[in-house]
């Protein structure tokens, strides 16, 4: 079987950047930023969580709060003792289109001694934050990159995803056929052919992924595809390769697809694209 994370990862990269290390105390009011979603680690100390306004949750001890996506939050802690954060951004990849970010629950807190295999990230990840050397941003960037990947794949593996992608990529079947999608969109891919890869007949395979996806295969293959063909017009390749590159004949074909998939011509959707950054 191919890498799950792969595909994903080679296409829709995330980046981290470390904003805040030490000690948080009393009310603090994390706005959301456009675009960004954040990653708490909790090294010590009791935390209450409030989302709008409300307490969804208190934690204590080390855990891990993840917010893929923009979303406005409170940590409430002791005025005197506080508790000991490193706090860093998350760029997705393709924004709010970055399929890793859209299957991803708003909101995720995971004790840290949960995450398999993170132990030694996290135990020098710590001891970065809380001291000065020299390298010491871009080490603690790359770390929070490591720790993010370790969540991805404690998620899947976890099966604490019920629908979406990460789901897809969770059953120990329909995951062989969301990894063919991923890693060759340009493929002419049946729903024969798909099944074969998940070992199960044509009826079950199409009824399965719908169950658990929450779309048909053919819905999930052109998203896939089309959401490759938006990150390559982001990087200025002509559409023409793109079709190719991503199961499309011609630009005539993969322009049907987008405009199905996003209501705009992929000439509509860079010129909007544009107007935003302007």
């Amino acid at each position: 079987m191919g890498d799950r994370l792969e595909a994903l990862l080679r296409h829709f990269s995330v980046s981290a950047n470390v904003f805040h290390s030490g000690a948080l105390c009393g009310v603090n009011e994390l706005d959301e930023e456009a675009g960004t979603g954040q990653l708490h680690l909790v090294r010590s100390g009791e935390v209450g969580i409030s989302h709008g306004g409300a307490e969804v949750m208190r934690v204590s001890g080390p855990c891990l709060l993840l917010y893929p996506r923009p979303m406005a939050h409170r940590f409430i802690t002791d005025t005197r003792r506080g508790a000991d954060f490193v706090c860093a951004h998350l760029r997705f990849e393709g924004g709010a289109a970055n399929p890793i970010a859209a299957a991803l629950p708003s909101f995720v807190c995971l004790p840290l001694a949960k995450v398999e295999g993170a132990a030694g990230v996290l135990q020098l990840l710590f001891e970065e934050a809380f001291e000065q050397r020299c390298g010491r941003q871009a080490l603690l960037d790359r770390l929070f990159d490591v720790v993010l990947i370790q969540v991805l794949r404690h998620l899947m593996e976890s099966g604490e995803t019920r629908s979406g992608m990460l789901a897809g990529l969770s059953h120990p079947r329909l995951r062989h056929a969301v990894v063919a999608m991923h890693q060759s969109p340009g493929q002419e891919w049946s729903l024969e052919a798909l099944a074969d890869h998940a070992g199960m007949s044509r009826s079950v395979f199409a009824n399965q992924f719908r169950d658990t996806v929450g779309c048909t295969p053919g819905v999930y293959l052109q998203r896939w595809r089309v959401g490759l063909a938006q990150q390559a017009l982001r990087r200025g390749r002509p559409l023409k390769l793109i079709a190719a590159e991503v199961g499309y004949g011609s630009e005539a074909a993969l322009s049907r697809a987008f405009r199905a998939q996003s209501g705009q011509s992929p000439r509509e959707w860079k010129l909007a694209r544009q107007a935003q950054q302007a």
